[in-house]
């Protein structure tokens, strides 16, 4: 246990020294910008896991608390010109308040009841944004970017290296609760709920905890998107392909394990890219439900869930 969580901390270390050097070796602005994208559902995945794998709760709320994130920081750049740290910061305080009243509100709520008031949930935040001018409205809102700062040479490319921060802080937290006891009642949780509270679990605790940390973790995600398009408008910020693609990257990838929705969201978003570039955005749609499909007839379990299934058929196999 002690060899892995050392190899983990190189691992990250590692990884953001290898997306530190891309941002001075790399002069092409395109990578940073599809790597991005994959950086920002990779984020989103793993904090969706949170609450969708551990704990069992399917929340197809991600674009309210992604949507809300980008809208803090509109409304901050344009109250105050806050710098993108604070955005982020104050992103993932009103994420954590917004997951706390959604645990709260829903606390009895189970399975597909559940899943109903995180789509409600979205559609009255995003009715709310609309009909706000002062963020814009229905028409949106430009921003005009400020100075970059030392050390990078772009905006761009110090949005794409904070995103990987987020990405680090992300797995950490879903590692950390993966390995502790929050992650050990969050799984008794999901196999059976009442089993769980009559043993003694927390588990009114656990699930509005679980929401806590999922929604400031997706609403952090959200916050740097503002001035990566220079341009934010409730119908693009609320957009439910944001829910739907974390769900599929997550249960693609397999929500046993904190690496699953990494591999999924890797897997899935540089495909997405890659078809944007090479076909069309909307076939994106189309690979989506197909991967979907493929993976939940044949590996339910996800990748993760696929790879340990044979790894344990040929120790059988050796024995």
């Amino acid at each position: 246990m002690k060899r892995n969580g050392i190899f983990f901390w190189v691992g990250a270390a590692v990884f953001l020294i290898a997306i530190a050097l891309m941002t001075k070796l790399i002069t092409n602005e395109y990578p940073f910008f599809a790597g991005y994208v994959i950086l920002q559902f990779i984020v989103l995945a793993v904090a969706w896991s949170i609450l969708g794998g551990h704990a069992g709760y399917v929340n197809f709320g991600t674009s309210a608390f992604f949507g809300m994130g980008v809208y803090t920081a509109v409304f901050l750049f344009k109250v105050t010109g806050a710098p993108l740290l604070v955005q982020i910061a104050a992103a993932a305080a009103v994420g954590a308040l917004m997951g706390f009243a959604l645990g709260l509100l829903t606390l009895r709520m189970q399975g597909i009841f559940f899943s109903i008031a995180t789509i409600a949930l979205t559609i009255v935040i995003e009715t709310s944004i609309t009909n706000w001018r002062y963020v814009g409205g229905a028409a949106g809102i430009q921003l005009q970017r400020p100075p970059v700062t030392w050390p990078f040479s772009g905006y761009v490319q110090m949005l794409f290296f904070v995103q990987a921060v987020l990405v680090v802080l992300a797995v950490v937290v879903s590692r950390y609760i993966q390995n502790s006891w929050i992650g050990r009642g969050l799984q008794a949780l999901r196999d059976d709920e009442l089993a769980a509270e009559c043993t003694g679990v927390p588990t009114l605790r656990l699930k509005v905890l679980a929401c806590v940390v999922s929604g400031a973790l997706m609403c952090a995600a959200g916050a740097p998107a503002a001035m990566y398009l220079q341009y934010a408008d409730p119908s693009s910020a609320f957009n439910l392909n944001y829910s739907v693609s974390t769900l599929a990257m997550s249960l693609i990838g397999g929500t046993a394990h904190w690496a699953g929705p990494i591999v999924g969201a890797i897997l899935l978003g540089t495909t997405q890219q890659l078809l944007t570039v090479t076909i069309s955005s909307e076939v994106n749609v189309l690979v989506l439900g197909v991967m979907l499909v493929l993976f939940v007839v044949a590996a339910p379990e996800g990748l993760i869930g696929l790879l340990r299934r044979v790894r344990d058929k040929r120790r059988e196999g050796k024995q």
